[in-house]
């Protein structure tokens, strides 16, 4: 696609880009001219624009205004002449700071990613948290309640907890559970929650556990306490995009909250991400995101050690700062990375 436009288009086609950007208003030939130092007349730029609406990369609003980038114009940018910076100071220490205070807690840290990835961003941020199938079992506690309840925690080896309460066909001693939790630490020590319910079900059914009322209990409870359904997603900055002039008019406010009501296409192309290494953009028509036209998703992964465990990143209006937010995402996704080793 690059070769297809000399220097001088790909110039021009960048300032028009640059110029929607920031003002979301068609861009003529004299805007160009005025805004960037090309030292080229307005004639021969409003030439060279109808050349590339020709091409696919610009398109008229309305028969006598500027033009406006297609979804084929940003991914050229994006692709071929977008210059990334480093992300600004300000940004990483803000980032940092959020980071720290959000706690140890891996629910709270990714909901403060979320947070803070939509306030520097000034779009949406979205957090993808680790699948419960990949993670890795740390231990087990079981708790008693009163009655014949108990509150059963499960622990993996990234700090997600998961708790159950579990209402049980007779009261257990608590020195029962305790030697239950044992019992169970040691025989799931080191596997993955996939593997965990594979583990459970093979002892259920072996001849050891059929003699043995403490070792079946414990597998009947565990059993109950572990779930492997799909991840949690975390949704920030819903109102950032609202305040987006292309979504000001009531029918498409409508179409933004539906569409983010559907956490299932979301999540389909977030695990897409899960698969590709460094920053990934999804812009516009390619994504399919949600069914809406003007949107774009730029994503990163997060990992502990070599392991891919979830994908956080920003969604915002295919006229969103690239340039920005893709450092942004970048840093945040490796930061929490080290977060995450370091636990």
């Amino acid at each position: 696609m690059a070769e297809q436009l000399s220097d001088r288009g790909k110039r021009i086609l960048e300032a028009v880009i640059e110029d929607y950007i920031a003002t979301a208003e068609p861009v003529g030939s004299r805007t160009v001219t005025r805004s960037h130092a090309l030292a080229l007349s307005p004639a021969t730029v409003r030439n060279v624009m109808s050349e590339l609406e020709e091409m696919g990369f610009l398109i008229s609003p309305h028969t006598s205004s500027g033009r406006i980038p297609t979804d084929k114009a940003y991914r050229l940018y994006v692709n071929s002449i977008l210059e990334v910076k480093h992300i600004a100071r300000d940004n990483r220490e803000e980032i940092q700071r959020r980071c720290r205070l959000a706690g140890k807690d891996l629910a709270q840290v990714l909901q403060e990613t979320s947070r803070l990835l939509s306030s520097t961003s000034s779009y949406m941020g979205v957090v993808m948290a680790p699948r419960p199938a990949a993670n890795v079992f740390r231990q087990i506690e079981f708790v008693k309640l009163a009655g014949r309840r108990i509150l059963a925690i499960m622990v993996s080896q990234n700090g997600t907890v998961q708790n159950r309460l579990i209402q049980t066909e007779e009261e257990i001693p608590p020195e029962d559970l305790v030697r239950m939790a044992n019992y169970l630490n040691e025989l799931l020590e080191g596997l993955t929650i996939a593997q965990v319910r594979e583990r459970l079900l093979e002892e259920m059914q072996s001849e050891k556990v059929r003699y043995d009322s403490m070792m079946s209990r414990a597998l009947c409870l565990s059993e109950q306490t572990i779930s492997t359904e799909g991840p949690e997603l975390f949704l920030e900055g819903q109102a950032n995009i609202l305040d987006q002039p292309e979504f000001a008019d009531a029918a498409k406010m409508r179409d933004v909250f539906r569409a983010f009501e559907k956490k299932s296409t979301l999540l389909d192309l977030l695990d897409r991400s899960m698969h590709a290494d460094g920053v990934q953009i999804f812009i516009g028509s390619e994504s399919h995101l949600l069914n809406m036209e003007g949107m774009s998703l730029i994503t990163s992964t997060y990992m502990t050690g070599k392991d891919t465990v979830g994908v956080l990143g920003v969604i915002g209006p295919t006229r969103m700062g690239y340039g920005r937010v893709i450092p942004i995402v970048d840093y945040t996704a490796k930061l929490i990375s080290r977060l995450l080793e370091a636990d």
